[in-house]
């Protein structure tokens, strides 16, 4: 096989999925290429992974729409392994209930959970530092996870015992914190948050998200640039998996609420944050108008620091109903 249909062929891969055919046909001239001393015959996993979309977008119930999207980024299996100890960090700071958007919706966390046992995870914690009373925010998808007959799954870590302190490499401002054990300890971190606004970030998603799993969250706000501070940190804490709940989006108001609440019925899943991060922001409706991923000033620093790509024009978002 030459270079050039070589090339071609890869090409075809990235851009969409491949039929039986020409798959066959790639794996038949990759197997003469390895026998001449070119390059390894590409494995069926191999291929899947190279056509999956950057970012997956999918229409329908909350926790059907989940296993698609992820499901189209090649599965749990591309992210959790037989024996991984997995944290999912969804929203769980205020006792609302579901319809006031303000947390991520259970069926979501649950289809995670699901999929994370059924690709063998050792140990799952779902966890969160909620800002109102611990018990009371966490219920819904405590009860929820009940299904796995798992008391110890679902946590609201409050306690300082359960955090440990660590340095920010590189950090242009946020140099330090205490980040809870068991992420740090964690083989996958799955970020899970609920679309919403924010009145000081503009929006709260999977990068904003993860000041839930810091002790003192005071600290960002007060005596840093808080846009910056969450970039120092997602340069540290970063998911292998984003799945942003968008079934119902918390427009104004946020992240309390109450407020406008946009009925979306929709799940978008990246292997980066930013990129989802991004997706999130232009395809939903925000203080009644519609924004740029730029706008957003923490989208924005992250794309510049090389956290993740937010020009969503050079990336391949896939889209379904289920």
């Amino acid at each position: 096989m030459s270079s050039t249909m070589i090339d071609a062929l890869f090409e075809k891969i990235l851009k969409k999925s491949l039929s039986r055919r020409e798959f066959f046909k790639l794996n038949a001239g990759a197997a003469l290429a390895a026998a001449a001393g070119g390059f390894p015959a590409m494995s069926p996993r191999d291929a899947s992974a190279a056509a999956a979309p950057n970012i997956a977008v999918v229409t329908g119930s909350p926790g059907a729409a989940t296993r698609a999207a992820v499901e189209m980024l090649g599965g749990m299996g591309a992210f959790v392994k037989k024996g991984s100890k997995v944290v999912i960090k969804p929203n769980m700071s205020f006792a609302r209930g579901l319809e006031s958007g303000t947390n991520t919706h259970p069926e979501v966390v649950r289809e995670l959970v699901a999929m994370c046992r059924q690709a063998g995870a050792s140990r799952i914690r779902v966890l969160d530092h909620p800002l109102r009373p611990n018990e009371l925010c966490i219920q819904e998808v405590k009860d929820a996870c009940r299904v796995f007959g798992d008391d110890r799954m679902v946590h609201a870590l409050e306690d300082k015992e359960f955090y440990r302190e660590v340095a920010i490499p590189g950090a242009r401002t946020f140099k330090k914190t205490d980040v809870m054990r068991d992420v740090l300890e964690a083989d996958v971190l799955i970020a899970a948050p609920v679309a919403k606004s924010h009145s000081s970030t503009g929006v709260s998603l999977s990068m904003k998200g993860m000041m839930g799993l810091i002790y003192s969250r005071d600290v960002m706000h007060y005596l840093h640039d808080l846009n910056t501070a969450i970039v120092d940190l997602c340069s540290f804490l970063r998911p292998r998996l984003v799945v942003i709940d968008g079934s119902r989006v918390l427009s104004t108001n946020g992240p309390g609420g109450p407020g406008k609440v946009l009925r979306m019925d929709t799940v978008i899943a990246s292997r980066d944050m930013v990129a989802a991060d991004a997706q999130a922001v232009s395809m939903f409706e925000w203080y009644g108008r519609h924004m740029e991923p730029r706008q957003v000033k923490h989208i924005r620093i992250a794309s510049e620091r090389g956290l993740g790509r937010m020009d969503l024009s050079r990336l391949n978002v896939g889209k379904k109903s289920v």
